[in-house]
């Protein structure tokens, strides 16, 4: 890959990794409009690495009382609401994980097509809009409960579809449930770290099989995309509350329209 192509879809990946908008819609324009080819296992690597170290950087303090109550409580018996939700990510992630292992060989083969791309950014960019207008939007994050967040994980199984977007189908669900919008984003950036991790290792795996690697191009992917994956976390949670979901599902429905150009046009 060239550096140019290197920077842009790095900057794209890390942005669109935690936005509501979905990165492989992304990731396809610049491809179609300039013609690049697929940018290989390597960046893969990079830009999953990149976002995991920036919502595991941004959400350091938080982790550190997932992991101390979480694996506390097993030994007391009580758990704190950090203790609860720690098991409650990990039981949310289990449906990802179990679909994702199974059916990855064809979705990657029958489902990443543009067309199923611009379907989903559409539609499901409508039904985040809905679920924002009607949602009630009073649950906290403490509030959430081990039937919930198992409709949480289960909707993120829909991520593996691409242009769904994992951060918007999960904020879907959680506004769906009533969850506050920052409580929503909250638990969806969390649940992303084992949903990032898990396949980040995989692809490490394949990564080392390679006779030749380009470490170069891994560690500008994976520096560009975390710090704007980190930029994205911050001014997201700090403006969601205000701004709501429209403008995502708004952008959405004119990304989608213009993959259906590019296709049909």
């Amino acid at each position: 890959m060239e550096i140019f192509q290197i920077v842009v879809l790095a900057l794209i990946q890390g942005l669109t990794e935690f936005l509501p908008i979905s990165s492989s819609a992304h990731l396809i324009l610049p491809a179609e409009v300039l013609g690049w080819q697929d940018q290989g296992l390597a960046f893969d690597v990079a830009v999953h690495f990149g976002s995991l170290i920036a919502v595991v950087t941004y959400f350091r303090k938080d982790i550190w009382l997932l992991l101390r109550d979480g694996l506390g409580g097993l030994k007391s018996r009580q758990f704190s609401d950090e203790g609860r939700l720690a098991w409650l990510i990990v039981l949310a992630t289990i449906p990802v994980g179990l679909v994702g292992l199974i059916f990855k060989g064809y979705i990657e083969t029958h489902l990443r097509s543009a067309a199923v791309i611009a379907a989903t950014t559409i539609g499901f960019g409508l039904l985040l809009w809905w679920a924002d207008v009607r949602g009630a939007r009073v649950q906290t994050l403490a509030q959430l409960n081990w039937k919930k967040a198992l409709v949480i994980g289960g909707a993120q199984v829909l991520a593996l579809i691409p242009g769904t977007s994992r951060s918007g189908i999960t904020m879907t669900a959680g506004l769906m449930l009533g969850m506050k919008r920052e409580a929503a984003a909250r638990f969806s950036f969390l649940l992303s770290i084992p949903a990032i991790a898990l396949p980040a290792m995989l692809l490490t795996y394949d990564l080392l099989a390679l006779e030749s690697v380009p470490w170069g191009d891994i560690l500008l992917g994976t520096l560009l995309s975390f710090i704007s994956a980190y930029l994205c976390i911050h001014f997201f949670l700090q403006f969601i509350s205000r701004i709501g979901m429209a403008p995502f599902a708004i952008y959405r429905l004119i990304l989608g329209t213009a993959l259906i150009w590019m296709i049909w046009g």
